[in-house]
């Protein structure tokens, strides 16, 4: 007997999954609402697509949220299907990878594309339909998936099984909107509001330093909030600080403001190869006739933007070496905002991790699974987010597999 299963969504999610369902015994749809495939994936993979991370495993498996029982789900999906599979994966489609320099994980082509046709050519050689311009509007009277076709027309489709991969709620001119998420509250599924992940933050600088440093790098440096600490770069933007070592911080910036009315404090190491003590030393070296400026510059090697900051922080920079040294290591700044949803990297919220099994089969709907960036797991850039998207698909897949051999 020939079992339908329908996929709706065709991220990287939804794609992983149809493959995994795929099997002369199966039909498998993907139904996506946009007039092409995986859009975010080939946005993300402008600049270089970044599959996975090669650092070891049990230090891979801590940078998923949350970090307690709930997202344990998320770290074992990780682990039944972890970097090398998904290595193994994209040089199956003719797509070599190479390790960076940062221990990320890249196809040789760098772009998506490459490997999206790749993709896509396995898909319809496995029999994969692909279904565009089809929006999911929930569920028909007599229990159908519901959708609305491009043309305005209706469609009611009757699957043996569904598997939900619709995305979070980040870049939603590429088509994860969240608009999916009340759909699913209506029916019992225990759900969280979106919030951004992966994001610029706000920070109220003087109109000198904007109109000076916008666009600048900070380079070489370490940020703190909380407990939590990271070593990286971030970029100067007219509204605050975006890059690698902001964006790894979300999770806890998100918290503080929560905590504290809407105020993160951030702390910028502007020299964390150096201890404060060593630091003092240097700066304890005679001035001579040098600016303040071009001694930071010399001494210590601080370039103007990281001056220039240290200068916002504070009225008047200390003139004891220690003191100054302090500074540099810990320039307190205060977040205000996040950058919104339209611009955020990822997403957290969505089906909460409670409302799905171990199959992630949600406990509300038997027979309907979800996967990806609609699950509410958090993790930053660094190929953490699109492994655990591939993974999750994988496990929920299998899931779905394991629950209609049991019927």
């Amino acid at each position: 007997m020939t079992r339908e299963i329908a996929v709706i969504g065709a991220g990287p999610a939804g794609l992983m999954a149809a493959e995994v369902l795929a099997s002369p015994d199966t039909t498998v749809t993907v139904y996506e609402r946009m007039p092409s495939p995986a859009r975010k994936l080939l946005m993300a993979g402008r600049g270089g697509l970044n599959l996975t991370h090669s650092e070891p495993l049990d230090i891979f498996l801590g940078r998923y949220a949350p970090r307690d029982a709930a997202g344990q789900s998320i770290r074992e999906a990780v682990k039944s299907y972890g970097p090398e599979t998904v290595v193994a994966w994209a040089n199956g489609l003719g797509q070599p990878t190479f390790t960076g320099s940062s221990g990320r994980i890249f196809p040789k082509a760098m772009k998506a594309s490459p490997l999206l046709r790749a993709w896509l050519r396995r898909l319809d050689a496995q029999g994969v339909r692909l279904a565009l311009g089809h929006t999911w509007t929930g569920w028909s009277q007599d229990g159908g998936l519901a959708f609305i076709r491009s043309d305005a027309s209706p469609l009611v489709a009757h699957p043996d099984a569904t598997l939900l991969a619709l995305g979070g709620a980040s870049w939603p001119r590429l088509g994860s909107s969240g608009a999916w998420l009340s759909t699913l509250a209506g029916r019992g599924v225990d759900t969280r509001a979106f919030a951004p992940s992966n994001c610029g933050v706000g920070i109220a600088w003087s109109e000198i330093f904007r109109s000076r440093f916008e666009g600048e790098p900070l380079k070489r440096i370490a940020i703190a909030c909380g407990d939590s600490r990271v070593r990286g770069e971030a970029l100067i933007t007219r509204r605050g600080l975006e890059g690698g070592a902001v964006y790894a911080l979300s999770n806890e910036i998100r918290k503080q403001m929560a905590a504290d009315g809407g105020r993160a404090a951030l702390t910028v190491d502007l020299r964390p190869d150096l201890t404060p003590s060593d630091l003092a030393a240097k700066l304890a070296a005679p001035r001579q006739k040098q600016s303040t400026s071009t001694f930071l510059r010399k001494a210590i090697g601080l370039p103007p933007p990281a001056i220039a900051l240290l200068r916002e922080a504070t009225a008047e920079l200390p003139a004891q070496p220690y003191a100054l040294a302090d500074l540099i290591k810990a320039v307190p700044l205060v977040v205000t905002a996040l950058d919104g949803l339209d611009r955020a990297i990822s997403s957290v919220g969505g089906v909460a991790l409670e409302a799905v099994d171990e199959a992630f089969m949600l406990r509300a709907i038997p027979g309907v699974f979800v996967a990806g960036e609609m699950v509410d797991w958090d993790a930053p850039t660094g190929g953490y987010l699109l492994q655990a998207s591939f993974a999750t698909a994988v496990a929920a897949a299998r899931g779905l597999q394991g629950w209609l051999t049991a019927r």
